[in-house]
């Protein structure tokens, strides 16, 4: 049962690393508006904290798979998991922070970007996880 919460927790911790990208690239317009910034500076802004965000949250997971998971091989479930929690974080935001003024919306190409990233972070999960598989010294077992 314990290795099913840690599965689930970093599961998690996958949805979270693409949602928060995702979702302030979908927020840009809304920061601008808000701040009073240029979108140039925002979207730069942006970009940088995604960047940051995005290779904290690989070292994280790979230390997290490799520490908390101790390469199972059920450890591949997690490229199928962060897909519930993704979608309940969404639901979430959406909920809470509801886009009421129409110059905030994203325009469609902007949902194609983020649909072509959804669709090929499956490849990145199943990647760290087979780092997280095969870093793991076993070493041989003397007696």
């Amino acid at each position: 049962m314990k290795y099913f919460i840690k599965l689930n927790l970093v599961s998690m911790l996958y949805a979270l690393i693409i949602f928060i990208p995702i979702r302030f690239m979908g927020e840009l317009y809304r920061v601008s508006r808000l701040t009073g910034w240029e979108f140039n500076t925002v979207q730069t802004i942006g970009y940088i904290v995604i960047v940051i965000e995005f290779i904290i949250g690989t070292l994280l997971i790979i230390f997290l798979t490799r520490n908390l998971l101790r390469g199972r091989k059920a450890n591949f479930w997690t490229v199928i998991l962060w897909v519930p929690y993704f979608v309940l974080f969404v639901y979430i935001i959406a909920s809470l922070f509801p886009i009421t003024y129409e110059g905030d919306m994203l325009s469609p190409g902007a949902g194609f970007i983020m649909i072509g990233i959804l669709m090929v972070y499956p490849l990145y999960v199943l990647i760290i996880n087979f780092i997280g598989f095969t870093s793991d010294d076993k070493g041989i077992n003397t007696v």
